[in-house]
């Protein structure tokens, strides 16, 4: 939960805006209300003096002083965003201050709404991120102080995984450029990072209990799968002290345990349940039926005879594949009673990460904040060079980019899978929506269960061309590729004949280029069939980029030579119409005519 203070009206102003905008995710702290509000009570925009965007948060709260809200909302909050002078909120939150691993992210915001400072809990607390973001919607510049932010350096203690060591000292060496060795004993993707094959410093991933060594950071993997099976009232004390006996004995870290498997019969009992909250992990089940055709080495009728399959504990932990590290092992109970719980220990292989990104049309604030994202996760990129100079500033540095020209998309694909396979968190990316007439198709046709893959949308140059347009896609329409290189021209004259016949918009892409130059008239052609010479036909080329150009014209007059690969040709349908210069293709079928 993110606490909103404010203490004046300006201030108050952009909180609300905020509270608006994530009404799940913040909670209101009003010292000058006088009374508590719940969320989205009938009078919480009114008997409180607050605006409606306050009381869409969680709840507002009432309190004495801008003091009192901020040392509550220290108390209660993940995050505070404090629209006050961080000389203020300096002053309140020092006494509060305890562990930067622990205590809430602070972001101020000046009364001028310029700014959106990261105060504390850059990392831990999530305030660099958050001061990205508040700045994003309000339109305040974020600040952040952080070394490693501020020069691209991925923080070791955000790479998503458990960090132990000297975190200061290796992150010092890295932003210094001293050689920092990294050792990894499985390939787990991280991002780019500044390392080297040997140095004084080093950081380590691995899932063994061994402890950091001098100048060195360990990180620990999700590598390991606890399968676990119970009785019925198995005590939690039995379940999680067998499970943490063995991985000790086992020599392996608790912190690379990624999730309790059972069999879902068990996914309620209370022991295990509870054994995987006090560890941190999800409880993760499978059917009876999926457990059963697992080949394992110690097979029982016990559990057979239970819950249907010959072993749960075994089966549960390699059901998803991986090396078996411990075989079924049995609790002990003092009472010399049977024993409740059973566990058994699986290292899963590592999984590269596929992110298929589309960069939009070309402007950059086209480009999805999401993309971005994972543009700087990735530590190898892969693209066509054009593609790959429109976001290189975007990169962090160290970021691996194999390039390459047109007419090289399959072997593209098979390079960011082959990477993803080798345990790199890889981005691919392609213009406008990388699954439209772009990489996610070859790419995925590629990419086997054996690694991660995760689709990034981008606004695609049809839509990109019809906001330019104005609305011509407004109902049902359908975007065609000319491009008769990997298309036969038979198919392609097909779809054009069924769309014309069908009345349906269409976008042509890939028009017309120098060795295709008969393509679009004859597709334009098929459609003048169908519909009347004055039917609006938009041209756009090279959508949001700064040369841009666009024309709304008519299917009889449109002259194929102003029309390029750069450009996005929309043939409207017979409802379609030039309004004030734009074109416009009616929501319903009837176009309704202007009363005046």
């Amino acid at each position: 939960m993110i606490g909103l203070i404010s203490a004046t009206a300006a201030g108050a102003a952009a909180r609300d805006r905020l509270a608006a905008a994530w009404p799940t995710r913040t909670r209101v702290y009003d010292w000058s209300a006088g009374s508590t509000e719940s969320a989205g009570s009938a009078s919480a925009g009114s008997a409180s003096g607050e605006s409606a965007g306050a009381a869409s948060a969680e709840s507002v709260e009432s309190v004495e002083s801008v003091g009192d809200a901020v040392r509550r909302a220290f108390a209660e909050c993940d995050q505070l965003v404090c629209f006050l002078a961080t000389g203020a909120v300096v002053r309140l939150i020092a006494p509060l201050l305890g562990d930067k691993t622990s205590d809430p992210g602070v972001v101020c915001v000046d009364e001028g709404g310029r700014f959106a400072v990261s105060l504390v809990g850059g990392h831990g607390g999530g305030a660099n991120e958050l001061a990205r973001e508040v700045g994003e919607l309000l339109g305040a510049e974020p600040v952040v102080t952080t070394a490693t932010d501020a020069v691209g350096v991925p923080g070791l203690d955000t790479l998503g995984f458990p960090v132990e060591g000297e975190v200061a000292a290796v992150t010092r060496a890295l932003l210094d450029g001293e050689p920092v060795a990294l050792r990894a004993e499985s390939a787990w993707p991280l991002p780019p990072l500044p390392v080297a094959a040997e140095g004084a410093y080093g950081i380590r991933v691995t899932d063994r209990a061994v402890a950091p060594g001098e100048r060195e950071v360990l990180l620990r993997p999700p590598s390991l799968v606890v399968g676990v099976g119970a009785s019925k009232g198995a005590p939690v004390a039995e379940v999680l002290g067998l499970v943490e006996d063995v991985l000790r004995d086992a020599g392996l870290s608790p912190r690379s345990v990624a999730e309790l498997a059972t069999v879902d019969a068990k996914a309620e009992e209370p022991g295990i349940v509870e054994a995987a909250g006090r560890l941190g992990v999800p409880v993760v089940t499978y059917t009876a039926e999926e457990l059963a055709t697992v080949d394992v080495p110690n097979p029982s009728n016990a559990p057979l005879t239970a819950v249907g399959t010959p072993s749960v504990a075994e089966a549960a932990a390699l059901v998803r594949g991986g090396e078996l590290l411990v075989p079924k092992r049995k609790s002990t109970r003092a009472d010399g009673q049977p024993a409740m719980a059973t566990c058994a220990v699986v290292r899963r292989v590592a999984r590269g990460r596929l992110a298929v990104v589309g960069l939009g049309p070309g402007a950059r604030d086209l480009l999805t904040p999401r993309a971005k994202e994972e543009l700087r996760r990735a530590s190898v990129l892969v693209g066509l060079d054009q593609y790959v100079d429109q976001i290189r500033d975007l990169l962090r540095p160290g970021t691996r980019i194999l390039e390459s020209g047109l007419g090289a998309e399959e072997e593209r694909a098979r390079t960011a899978v082959a990477e993803a396979r080798r345990g790199q968190a890889v981005a691919l990316i392609g213009s406008g929506d990388a699954g439209v007439y772009a990489m996610a198709s070859p790419a995925l046709a590629e990419a086997s269960d054996d690694i991660d893959v995760v689709g990034v949308p981008g606004v695609t140059a049809a839509l990109a061309a019809g906001a330019i347009l104005g609305a011509p896609l407004g109902h049902d329409h359908v975007s065609i590729s000319l491009s008769d290189l990997h298309t036969p021209w038979e198919v392609i004259e097909r779809r054009v004949r069924a769309a014309a016949e069908a009345d349906i918009v269409v976008t042509f892409y890939n028009p017309r280029s120098r060795g295709r130059d008969w393509q679009l008239p004859k597709a334009l052609a098929i459609l003048a069939e169908h519909r009347e010479p004055t039917t609006p036909v938009g041209v756009v080329r090279n959508a949001s980029r700064p040369d841009e150009s666009s024309r709304v014209t008519s299917l009889g007059s449109l002259d194929p030579a102003i029309v390029d690969m750069m450009t996005v040709v929309t043939v409207g349908n017979t409802a379609t119409r030039e309004v004030a210069g734009r074109m416009v293709t009616p929501r319903g079928y009837r176009w309704q005519e202007d009363p005046n």
